[in-house]
């Protein structure tokens, strides 16, 4: 299979917006708004980063990162607000390929770190780890995890963008 991880187009919006529909509508600790933040994102112009996989014309996978606040100061982490590939194209390594040209970028910009919140088995993979010095206020420790690019790790609370509230 030809998998193209590629920078996000206009013309993958309404796309982007029904995968991300489609990939969530079964996942028990999901929101189910996740298709109205990455608008709301793009929106306010808080979507850093967006790649798609695609194949064969149809886009396949998403994953997308924005700026996060750290409350001791420290700027340039940013958060990964959500990857995920159709249920039919899952398996396939195709997850990992996102987020390993999105790590790739995300470092280019000049981030000294990322953090998600997410499967500590799955993320773990990439390096992603808990650690105690960040919170996501209200979600357990083990869940929201880190990933450093430098040798500091800021200390307090994570605050990510308005846009993650968006319902609509």
């Amino acid at each position: 299979m030809n998998i193209q991880i590629r920078d996000e187009q206009n013309t993958d919006i309404q796309a982007i917006f029904d995968l991300t529909q489609k990939a969530f509508n079964d996942v028990e600790h999901s929101s189910h708004t996740e298709q109205f933040i990455v608008n709301a994102l793009r929106e306010s112009k808080q979507l850093n980063l967006s790649l798609v996989a695609e194949t064969q014309g149809e886009v396949i996978g998403h994953i997308a990162f924005s700026p996060v606040s750290i409350s001791d100061g420290t700027t340039n982490w940013y958060g990964l607000g959500s990857i995920f590939v159709l249920p039919e194209y899952q398996e396939k390594g195709i997850g990992s390929k996102l987020m390993k040209e999105s790590l790739n970028r995300i470092k280019a910009l000049n981030a000294k770190g990322c953090v998600l919140l997410g499967d500590p088995n799955y993320y773990g993979k990439f390096g992603f780890k808990a650690n105690t010095r960040l919170i996501l206020e209200g979600v357990p420790a083990e869940y929201f995890q880190i990933l450093v690019f430098t040798d500091y790790v800021p200390s307090g609370y994570a605050i990510y963008s308005d846009a993650f509230n968006a319902t609509t």
